[in-house]
């Protein structure tokens, strides 16, 4: 079993950024692939990025690539997502998961998940 527990969303300007963290516990972190997802309330969840369980591969959704960045301390068993160039668009619920094994754009491949970070760009 792997918990998950999403931080640092919150009220950002257009243009701005925020760095969001997964804090993870239980089994062996770097076993485990983790994305990142978000979701408007009443629309689907849309995957933004993942990252293999030893970073040695990344990938990204074409919406945020090169706006977003995501990164791993399996020291620290937290995964990073740092967000760059904000609009109204990015507002959302952001979600981690994890999965055993390599990285999937979609989001039944994922077992576990976190409660969400409310991310809000004001324009």
């Amino acid at each position: 079993q792997v918990q998950l527990v999403e931080s640092g969303g919150g009220l950002v300007q257009a243009g701005g950024s925020l760095r969001l963290s997964c804090a993870a516990s239980g089994r062996t972190f770097s076993d485990y692939a983790v994305a990142w997802f978000r979701q408007i309330p009443g629309e689907e969840r849309d995957f933004l990025a993942a990252i293999s369980g030893s970073s040695d591969n990344t990938i990204y959704a074409d919406s945020v690539r090169g706006r977003f960045t995501i990164s791993r301390d399996n020291a620290e068993n937290t995964v990073y997502l740092q967000t760059s160039s904000l609009n109204a668009e990015d507002t959302a619920d952001y979600y981690c998961a994890a999965r055993k094994g390599g990285c999937s754009y979609y989001d039944t491949s994922y077992n576990y998940w976190g409660q969400g970070t409310r991310v809000t760009v004001s324009s």
